[in-house]
């Protein structure tokens, strides 16, 4: 819907901490923290004001705070829930017959791409964080069950959060590798040798290179 943009960015913090009601004072503040106080509360009612129809009913506004109406839901909190309940250490997610590729598709969306706010900034940052954790347990948890299509997608995205994570893309690598795919792995390797190295002037670890010579040395046994 279309929706003026100061009262985006108001739906979109109070939709981020939806968990509770938010102070006015604190949304006013976060939302314009370089304008005096009462210039920011006074842009805060102009907000409230300009939203209209389906999203200022998404709202529930008393003289003190701010928060999601009641049945109201985020997709972005639900992906978080998603993400706790795959590392969750006591419990199994693949027992689930839900998770699969769709589990990777909801934990492979950025937070507000595009939106440069320090407040969208750090919260992008956190989710970014734990996503890419949840994508790579994912994925070795698909390697574990032989499941290695769906283990090759969720390493490919833990990647794609974090293009120079070690960990992700070691796991992409062994993903390759456990589906059978030496010379993708291999490629994969080389890829992200050159962008560590444009990027940060440095080498691969000896560990994913190890991984790699293993598993020529491997080949040549055969």
């Amino acid at each position: 819907m279309a929706v003026p943009p100061t009262s985006a960015r108001l739906l979109a913090f109070v939709a981020v901490s939806c968990r509770g009601a938010v102070p006015r004072a604190l949304v006013a503040g976060s939302l314009w923290p370089e304008a005096p106080e009462h210039c920011a509360n006074a842009n805060l009612r102009s907000a409230l004001v300009r939203l209209r129809g389906p999203a200022r009913s998404a709202l529930e506004v008393t003289s003190s705070a701010v928060r999601l109406a009641p049945g109201g839901s985020v997709d972005y909190h639900r992906a978080r829930a998603l993400a706790a309940l795959v590392l969750d250490p006591d419990g199994s997610p693949l027992r689930r017959p839900r998770f699969g590729a769709t589990t990777v598709l909801d934990l492979s969306a950025d937070l507000l791409p595009g939106w440069y706010e320090d407040w969208v900034l750090q919260e992008a940052e956190t989710w970014r964080q734990l996503r890419t954790h949840a994508l790579e347990k994912l994925a070795a948890d698909f390697m574990a069950a032989r499941r290695h299509p769906e283990a090759v997608i969720a390493a490919h995205a833990a990647v794609q959060a974090d293009p120079l994570r070690e960990s992700s893309r070691g796991t992409l690598i062994r993903a390759h590798l456990a589906e059978g795919n030496a010379t993708q792995a291999r490629r994969e390797f080389e890829r992200y040798a050159r962008r560590l190295w444009v990027e940060t002037g440095v080498s691969p670890p000896d560990r994913l290179r190890r991984l790699v010579a293993g598993d020529r040395r491997g080949m040549r046994g055969r």
